[in-house]
């Protein structure tokens, strides 16, 4: 009789011999060298709900250290190692041992939802060839991607990770890095062309942790992760990589794909790990929310959930009101709604709301503010087409600061709207090998950046990216409004609307690109001009409606919508042959004017 083996065993909550330490250490190491004395750890879990790995502190600091004095024959101090993030305990050993042997890992994306393999690789492959990699990192699925990614860069060396675990360590001696010294680089999920490589210093990323897990969080003994965030971006890498290792917490992960594929498996894991602390962008929300009605009976208890944090996109209140609405009755307390406000260039975090408070939506005119550029709030005469829902999220980090300024660099008053400027000590020095875009970013010790919003008692409103404003005639036309408003049609796909602006030479001109279903010319048509009319009373300004086939957008891997690249695909014609036959893109302006 062949015995079944020993299931794994997740990491316990609490530690037995370790006295909790929150933050304040000057490098990764020894923040790890700290919560290795422990018993806690990180856990991945599969599709099915079970432990398929363990990898406590302990053991992390074991493998990390060996790989580490392997790598220190193999490469040189401060080299780049480009690596395939994959939610897995061999990206986290070689991120650490990177941290151990003085190497700079570079977190490259998994092929999810990124246009295809040819844009896959042409992502990662300006990664490698922006970080000098000496070397490239994966699963050995990916080995045939990574080469074709690599062929034409400095010289990078190929490995998988176990290929990379088998180097030969030839008796060499890693040496971690010390306070001064570099400790990632963290590309942009995608959004853009060119990703930029953002520079996170020992001194700069540990500042953000130890604000995060002290005066964000106010991480405490007992406290337990669970998120489903990819590895390589900053809400992932930072909040549920680093942050639990530096408060020395457990924290149990789903893939990003598991999750997309069956997101209350998410909420069942929060029940039976009884977890307190997640994140997500609001459409995690918003899908959880949507597949609530088949929840098993009994199977989703939120009570011990204290902080359910909402960032790295707009807050949207419609997602966390429909995800309070659907599971308060299993527990959820939406006092546990945590929006705050971060990008990459602070590390992670410039904002957080006060804890165990219900959030505050801040319901303001839009057509007054698109004329004036002031958030006026709503009255009881205002339009609800012309009403928007802004939620306030939080005031900043301890010794850092918001600014709000005008075209001038002037500081704006209350619910006037302009640039966000921030600044404090989890600040980037800069992009790495982009000289021009790190001057570029910064006005003195004040960083801009790229985002709009405003203040409102203390706290700060996003309101939207600069580059993604739209105006048309004078007019701030956000797109998020446009988009939002085209979901809510019947027959267009949740998530799959992107709106923007494009210049033909006569001015500015509307374009809004709609996935639709399968549908006959005659509801094609039909839904163009619904559709249109939606857009004139949500906007007020005439559009160009493109229906375009399920599955055109592109997405970055963290699951955001890239306006900029479906606005180059548009450019580049590839929505020509997708619009309906009987509506000309003459006509379908003409839709939007009538």
């Amino acid at each position: 009789m062949i015995e079944k083996p020993e299931p794994t065993l997740a990491t316990p909550t609490f530690n037995e011999s370790l006295e909790i330490r929150i933050g304040g250490f000057e490098t990764l190491t020894k923040a790890l060298d700290y919560a290795a004395q422990g018993e806690t750890g990180y856990n991945f879990f599969n599709l099915r709900g079970e432990v398929t790995a363990s990898l406590p502190y302990s053991e992390l600091r074991v493998r990390a250290m060996d790989l580490a004095n392997r790598l220190a024959a193999r490469f040189e101090r401060g080299d780049r190692l480009a690596i395939v993030a994959e939610t897995s305990p061999e990206f986290i050993v070689t991120f650490f041992a990177c941290q151990y042997a003085g190497l700079v890992p570079a977190p490259m994306p998994m092929p999810v939802n990124l246009g295809g393999k040819d844009g896959y690789i042409l992502q990662i492959h300006q990664m490698i060839v922006g970080a000098s990699a000496a070397a490239v990192v994966g699963p050995a699925q990916l080995n045939d991607f990574l080469r074709e990614a690599a062929a034409d860069s400095t010289g990078a060396a190929i490995f998988d990770f176990d290929s990379l675990f088998a180097l030969e360590g030839n008796g060499a001696t890693a040496e971690p890095f010390g306070p001064d010294d570099y400790c990632y680089i963290q590309y942009s999920s995608g959004s853009t062309s060119a990703p930029k490589g953002v520079i996170g210093t020992q001194a700069s990323v540990n500042s953000n942790l130890s604000a995060i897990t002290r005066h964000g969080l106010h991480i405490k003994a007992g406290d337990r992760g669970i998120s489903w965030l990819p590895l390589y971006h900053d809400m992932g890498l930072i909040g549920f990589l680093l942050t639990p290792m530096v408060a020395q917490i457990s924290v149990d992960y789903l893939t990003t794909s598991d999750f997309v594929r069956r997101p209350l498996m998410w909420l069942r894991l929060m029940t039976e790990q009884q977890s307190t602390l997640t994140y997500s962008p609001s459409f995690g929300y918003d899908l959880a929310a949507k597949r609530s009605a088949r929840a098993e009976p009994g199977s989703i208890n939120l009570e011990k959930l204290r902080v359910a944090g909402i960032g790295g996109d707009m807050v949207r209140p419609e997602a966390l009101n429909a995800f309070a609405d659907a599971f308060e009755p299993m527990g959820f307390n939406s006092s546990a709604f945590a929006p705050s406000y971060g990008m990459a260039e602070a590390t992670l975090a410039i904002s957080f709301p006060e804890l165990d408070a219900m959030i505050t939506v801040d319901e303001v005119d839009m057509r007054h503010y698109t004329r004036s550029g002031v958030a006026q709030p709503a009255s009881a005469l205002t339009s609800p087409t012309q009403k928007r829902g802004f939620v306030l999220c939080g005031r900043a980090l301890p010794g850092h600061a918001i600014e709000v300024r005008d075209d001038n660099g002037e500081a704006l008053d209350e619910r006037d709207v302009g640039r966000i400027f921030i600044k404090g000590p989890s600040l980037t020095p800069g992009y790495y090998s982009d000289p021009e875009s790190s001057a570029a970013m910064y006005d003195g010790d004040w960083l801009n950046t790229g985002d709009m919003g405003y203040t409102l008692g203390g706290e700060i409103v996003i309101t939207g990216r600069a580059k993604d404003l739209i105006i048309i005639n004078g007019r701030n036309i956000w797109p998020q409004d446009i988009e939002w408003a085209v979901e809510k049609v019947e027959g267009v796909r949740g998530g799959g609307v992107a709106a923007f602006s494009i210049d033909d030479g006569s001015g500015e001109r509307v374009v809004v690109v709609v996935e639709r279903r399968g549908m006959n010319d005659e509801a094609l048509a039909a839904l163009k001009r619904e559709i249109a009319t939606v857009i004139q009373n949500a906007a007020g300004a005439p559009a160009e409606v493109v229906l375009a086939r399920p599955h055109s957008m592109v997405m970055t891997s963290s699951g955001k919508l890239s306006r900029a690249k479906v606005k180059q695909k548009y450019m580049d014609g590839a929505f020509n042959e997708e619009t309906t036959p009987d509506l000309s893109k003459k006509q379908a302006v003409a839709d939007v004017r009538a």
